[in-house]
């Protein structure tokens, strides 16, 4: 994931607003929110921030 450090500290999850952690999870690029546990697809090394295209927590 090549995702700019300076903007990975603005950006929010649209949901609740939480912490967004960068994770890679079964090969595939996410950013996880720290509150409410959605986890965002990161396609091109841009962010997926829509909430219908989040997973959801187990």
């Amino acid at each position: 994931m090549n995702i700019d450090p300076q903007l990975l500290s603005i950006i929010v999850c649209p949901a609740c607003h939480g912490e967004l952690v960068p994770d890679v999870v079964d090969g595939a690029d996410e950013l996880v929110c720290q509150g409410c546990g959605n986890a965002y697809p990161v396609r091109d090394d841009i962010p997926v921030l829509l909430v219908d295209e989040a997973r959801k927590p187990a």
